[in-house]
């Protein structure tokens, strides 16, 4: 497992914050029919409970955007993940199908309103990962959006630089279908350590099913429990 640090900046600004890590060996493949069956029962629950202006007052979604507020960045030009995915759905859209790894985990960002992270460990510098606030100018080249300025987002970085914000991961970690290290980001904004270890467990059971996930490792980290 990663050592997790956070900059003092970043929690000062925003203390509550919890994040969780999960590691494991896994097998992804193109798609997955059971799993996207799934994913349907949990856009028909999402279509039910939200509409694309109640959905930002998701807790987790409703967090992570004060969040960004704080740190000086505006969350409905860089909404996070987590908003984005629920926003397609509920326009009717769906979710893109890409890989069983990247659909687990938006399946997860659907069921939980966290912003999740999917990296390819492979490509993470060093053993260390530390959570910030972007900088101006900070080179990051998102999945889908090309350069993308990440000052004042959260971000965490390698021993190379940034790599992931909740808005969207970098084209140097993202997974594909060849991807066999994995590494999990949950961002709990909402500090509620409860829910984050419970949509922790969820995902673990998903990669165990659906990727054959093994040499699994969790953790959370906060100021709490360094």
């Amino acid at each position: 497992m990663y050592n997790f640090t956070i900059e003092s900046d970043f929690k000062q600004l925003f203390p509550q914050f919890i994040g969780a890590a999960i590691t494991a060996q896994v097998t992804n493949t193109p798609s997955n029919e059971d799993l996207w069956k799934e994913i349907a029962t949990a856009e028909q629950q999402l279509c039910q409970q939200y509409t694309t202006e109640t959905i930002k007052q998701r807790t987790g979604i409703a967090a992570t955007r004060q969040a960004y507020k704080i740190f000086g960045k505006d969350p409905s030009r860089y909404r996070p993940a987590c908003e984005q995915l629920a926003r397609r759905v509920l326009q009717g859209k769906g979710l893109y199908h890409v890989n069983t790894i990247v659909d687990i985990l938006n399946l997860i960002s659907l069921k939980s309103g966290y912003s999740t992270a999917a990296l390819n460990a492979a490509a993470i510098s060093g053993n260390s990962i530390n959570l910030g606030i972007g900088l101006a100018n900070e080179p990051y080249e998102g999945i889908g959006r090309g350069v993308l300025n990440i000052e004042h987002l959260p971000v965490y970085r390698d021993a190379t630089g940034a790599f992931a914000t909740p808005t969207s991961d970098s084209t140097r970690t993202m997974i594909s279908d060849n991807t066999s290290q994995l590494l999990v980001i949950i961002n709990g904004y909402d500090g509620r350590t409860e829910r984050l270890q419970q949509t922790t467990l969820d995902t673990i059971a998903l990669l165990e099913h659906y990727a054959n996930a093994t040499n699994v490792e969790h953790t959370l980290y906060c100021e709490e429990y360094r």
